[in-house]
């Protein structure tokens, strides 16, 4: 009977050590949807489990920094490695809530060249490393519209183009585009929001579009509002548009004063998987990494060594691409970073505020 019983504890003790070793070797990898992380799973996730075996457990979040926030307070980090936006990432990294990434120590270019030579200028931070420079654009549905829009005005435009808007639920793009559209140069957009009085500009332009919006959280879901036809034109992430239109969807982007942004790979303080994490992200933002996402997704990769990697019919698609640029607004994701606590509460109180619907609404 004792022999037996030693038999079974010993069994249990390597069960549980094999159990543990097991759970050391997966990452929860936290990220977007729809195209965008089929483009990185098929981009470099699924190579980096061939190469290591690792298990890669991709997580689904539409952003912020709040669920990082309470994981790494809590001591209870279950998000190894989290696809950011640069202004999210400034936040989290002052909040101390990010780990520190050596650049030094990120791979080379093909060539040699260092990798704080090749990634673009806002692709290296103190605690990040960007991966793409992505884009918000206005989409339309051709078949709901009797003209072609030509700016962002149209977009604000209800009775000259008619039908509901997307937007996202958030005021990141949304004030910057009200007020283009209300007359403010791009350059001068974040001086003029950063007074009250613009800013209140930027909320008058929103209110007088605000009876004819839904309101989107996910990539995806802008995508649907735009394919079910509950919008004839609507806020979109642009490398999400090709692949809706393979599907066959009759869309089409309006590049005028696109909103480009960095995003970034970042790594929560108080990890378990810290070491093995580090070694995902260096693999992730290798030349070859970033080139394959992006042949996947037309969106721009951070490193200047990707893009000759690039197919040619992908590179007229980027947010990047010079025709594409000739009117594009940079989001100033530190100018965000400082002020959208502030700003996010005032959006969301006015988001409540009730909607005096028009006596006839644009069809």
């Amino acid at each position: 009977m004792q022999n037996l019983m030693k038999k079974l504890l010993l069994t249990a003790l390597a069960c549980t050590a094999a159990g543990g070793a097991w759970a050391q070797e997966q990452l929860n990898v936290v990220s977007w949807d729809g195209a965008y992380v089929r483009s990185q799973i098929l981009g470099f996730i699924r190579p980096y489990e061939d190469q290591t075996g690792v298990r890669v457990n991709v997580i689904q979040y539409s952003g912020g920094i709040d669920e990082i926030r309470r994981q790494v307070r809590a001591w209870n980090v279950q998000w190894d490695v989290v696809d950011l936006e640069l202004f999210d990432a400034i936040r989290a990294c002052n909040e101390g809530l990010l780990e520190e990434i050596d650049a030094e120590q990120l791979p080379p270019a093909p060539d040699g060249t260092p990798a704080t030579e090749d990634f673009l200028s806002a692709g290296l931070m103190r605690c990040g490393v960007g991966n793409v420079v992505g884009s918000t654009v206005v989409t339309y549905n051709t078949e709901m519209l009797e003209r072609t829009p030509e700016s962002i005005k149209d977009f604000f435009d209800v009775s000259k183009f008619p039908g509901r808007r997307g937007l996202r639920r958030s005021p990141q793009g949304n004030l910057e585009w009200a007020l283009v559209a209300d007359g403010v140069p791009r350059e001068r957009v974040y001086e003029v929001l950063d007074t009250d009085e613009g800013l209140d500009r930027a909320f008058a332009v929103l209110t007088r579009l605000k009876p004819y919006v839904e309101w989107w959280r996910t990539g995806e879901d802008a995508i649907r509002l735009l394919e079910t036809g509950e919008v004839s034109m609507s806020a979109v992430y642009s490398g999400r548009v090709p692949d809706a239109v393979e599907r066959g969807e009759p869309l089409e982007i309006l590049w005028d004063h696109q909103v480009w942004f960095f995003d970034v790979w970042a790594l929560p303080k108080n990890g378990r998987n810290t070491e093995r994490a580090l070694d995902f992200l260096h693999h992730a933002t290798s030349t070859e990494s970033l080139a394959r996402q992006a042949n996947l997704i037309p969106y721009g990769p951070s490193r200047r060594s990707s893009l000759p990697l690039v197919n040619e019919s992908m590179r007229a698609q980027l947010p990047t691409a010079e025709a594409n640029m000739r009117s594009a607004i940079e989001l100033d994701a530190h100018w965000w970073s400082e002020n959208l606590d502030r700003i996010e509460r005032r959006f969301e109180r006015w988001l409540e505020r009730p909607v005096q619907v028009p006596r006839r609404m644009p069809r």
